[in-house]
Parts: structure tokens; C-alpha cells; sequence
């Protein structure tokens, strides 16, 4: 059963679950960044709890999001690059639309070939029913998202 408020029961207010989201999805902040961040402002909250906060709010944050990005066009080209991500080199399959805009990536830890087959698959279905975005990683502000509707989640 899908509770109709996801922050019932929980021990602090929805604003200041939202805010620690958006913070860690828009910024390169860790979880003890915010820990530590919220503390100095005298909220005393362990880092593991918000990382529960993100894994469970963020999918939805991101459906929210998804209808306010920019739509592409429909001339687009996936590549694959070796780039070191935090000391250690993984494959880099990206989506790019004609204006060098961001649409859609994936890495991976191995060459794989059945994941960029289904990373290329989802993109072309993707495209095929009007649902190319360009990914920007902003985030609404807590402001915004305190005042969605969080009931159907």
C-alpha cells in the first residue's frame, strides 16, 4: 500500500528533507557535506539518513522534473569514450542531440556491449515517442518542490 504522504513518519519536516535532496543532486556535496552543512545550522541529522531521503525522493524529484527540461531535436549521435571517473577509468556512452546538448548517458565499468545496445535501444524509443530532453542538472528549488503535491508518489 503507497502511503498518500511519503513524509508521514518521518522525524523531520518535509522542507528540510527536500532541501538536503535537491543539495545533493545539484551540487557536488556527500552525504557528510550535508551532515555537516545541516549541523551548522542546527539541524542534527546522520548522514545515513540522508542518504535514505535521496534514494527514496530522488526518482521522484526526477519525474517531477522531467516535463520543465528543454526538448531536443531530433537529430542526435551516441559515442563512447574512457574517461577516469574518481581514479578509476570506465566507459562513457552518451546520447548528444545536434546543438552538443546532453540527452541521455551511461557508465560502465567494462566495455559492454549489451549495455550500450540497450542504452542506444532506450534512446531511439526515447525519441520515437517525443521524450528527448536535454538532462541539465538543475533541480527546482525547495520552495517549488514543498509546494508540489507529493500525494501521488
Amino acid at each position: 500500500m503507497i502511503s498518500k504522504n511519503p513524509f508521514k513518519w518521518r522525524h523531520f519536516e518535509k522542507e528540510i528533507i527536500l532541501l538536503n535532496v535537491r543539495w545533493y543532486l545539484r551540487y557536488a556535496l556527500s552525504h557528510r557535506d550535508l551532515e555537516e552543512m545541516m549541523l551548522e545550522r542546527g539541524v542534527k541529522v546522520d548522514h545515513t539518513t540522508i542518504y535514505r531521503w535521496v534514494q527514496s525522493f530522488s526518482p521522484e524529484i526526477e519525474k517531477r522534473c522531467k516535463p520543465h527540461l528543454q526538448p531536443t531535436n531530433d537529430s542526435y549521435r551516441v559515442d563512447e569514450t574512457y574517461i577516469k571517473v574518481k581514479g578509476k577509468w570506465t566507459y562513457l556512452y552518451r546520447a548528444v542531440d545536434s546543438q552538443g546538448n546532453t540527452i541521455d548517458f551511461i557508465l560502465c565499468a567494462k566495455r559492454d556491449t549489451k549495455a550500450a545496445k540497450r542504452f542506444f535501444r532506450k534512446v531511439v524509443i526515447a525519441g520515437d515517442q517525443g521524450h528527448h530532453l536535454c538532462r541539465q542538472r538543475t533541480v527546482p528549488t525547495c520552495d517549488e518542490l514543498a509546494c508540489q503535491d507529493f500525494s501521488q508518489v
